[in-house]
């Protein structure tokens, strides 16, 4: 997966929007104005931030080394993923689905409803 896949990606998810609310290099992707996904695109080193459920990304962490704790983030519930080829894009695809679904949950019926 390369960054274009990766944005492209994530704005295919419903109701997603695209900013920059750091600086000009960091993007971020937004569901009903929560994050799920953050890229720096100035980093030579491609490498992204997403939401995780606590347990399961000590897991990620402990099994893949390209699982870090979220660089700048939470690292309880964020974990920083080093795009290198170790794993696949359809592994990469899940972890973003999984991030975006945590949001959509976390949100009220009425938000969620909006997202249909």
């Amino acid at each position: 997966m390369n960054i274009e896949n990766f944005r492209e990606y994530c704005l295919s998810k419903p109701a997603t929007t695209e900013s920059f609310p750091f600086d000009e290099n960091t993007v971020v992707f937004k569901v009903a104005n929560r994050m799920f996904a953050l890229t720096d695109l100035a980093d030579t080193s491609f490498s992204i931030n997403l939401k995780c459920d606590p347990q399961k990304g000590l897991e990620l962490r402990e099994h893949y080394n390209c699982v870090q704790p979220g660089y700048h983030m939470n690292k309880k519930h964020w974990n920083t993923i080093l795009v290198d080829g170790s794993v696949t894009d359809e592994l990469l695809r899940e972890w973003i689905d999984q991030s975006y679904n945590l949001i959509v949950l976390s949100l009220t019926k009425s938000q969620r409803a909006l997202l249909d």
